[in-house]
């Protein structure tokens, strides 16, 4: 099963690219969907739609991406369902259950961000190997080494971590399969019966993360790995295709913003 942060090795115009770019361009289109408005939400939602068959992923793959979010989704949505005050909606009385209009559309939005969010990850992680990934970050962060910040090192780090996302997952269902197999039961039964079986799976998961850790370790040690500046097989070099995804990418951005402007413009 395919988790966010797993590398699927494709031939595509979007694998093709220089990581810089790709990195660049997730971490701009972030602010962007954070800061946005619904029509920017649209923008971004057919430009990253538009990206997934550039990268030969399907439907299967990003499904796979936002089913382990799913969960926390849902419960944010009904956090802002239920405690964001303003109008009732009219079936559900205030003195019983608060549930306004301000608050759907708050929830619905926030849940909207965050899709765009992991569907930009996704992407970012699905058609960029780790190695391009550190490499990547090293190049991008290496100005910062002026001011002291280890640029390899950091960049080591959120490789690191990013990679080790599916890892976890991978673990965390063979855990709970493990149990399932003891009896335990995480789709039926009461609900708090299901919330203890699956706070089961706490300490099994911690102590398999630090024993995944541990052996990550030894294994680096007995590769001689060191701190500090390191070589390259492949040095990065942005070549046409690079130029013309900068291009795309920029073009794509001022028209949401001039779209954005027509039409607050036109509604103002």
């Amino acid at each position: 099963m395919v988790h966010l942060g797993q590398y699927i090795p494709r031939s595509s115009t979007i694998h093709g690219l220089d990581p810089r770019v790709k990195l660049a361009a997730a971490v701009i289109l972030s602010i962007v969907i954070l800061k946005g408005d619904v029509f920017t939400q649209c923008w971004i939602t057919a430009f990253l739609i538009l990206l997934v068959p550039l990268s030969r992923l399907n439907l299967v793959h990003m499904r796979n991406a936002f089913r382990p979010v799913l969960f926390f989704l849902g419960l944010l949505f009904f956090l802002h369902l239920l405690f964001t005050e303003g109008t009732p909606i009219p079936p559900f009385p205030p003195w019983r259950v608060t549930i306004t209009y301000e608050g759907l559309h708050t929830g619905a939005f926030v849940i909207w961000q965050f899709l765009l969010l992991i569907l930009s990850a996704s992407i970012l992680t699905m058609s960029t190997s780790p190695g391009e990934l550190i490499s990547g970050m090293e190049r991008l962060l290496r100005p910062l080494r002026r001011f002291g910040v280890p640029s390899h090192d950091l960049a080591m780090m959120i490789s690191m971590a990013l990679r080790f996302v599916p890892t976890i997952l991978d673990e965390l269902e063979k855990i709970r399969e493990a149990q399932t197999a003891r009896g335990a039961c995480f789709k039926t039964g009461p609900v708090l019966g299901r919330m203890k079986a699956t706070g089961s799976l706490l300490i099994p998961l911690v102590h398999s993360i630090i024993r995944r850790a541990d052996a990550l370790a030894m294994a680096m040690e007995s590769r001689g790995y060191n701190r500090g500046m390191r070589t390259y097989l492949r040095e990065l070099q942005l070549d046409r295709k690079d130029y013309a995804a900068m291009l795309i990418f920029t073009c794509a951005m001022g028209l949401e913003r001039v779209g954005r402007c027509v039409l607050n413009n036109g509604f103002g």
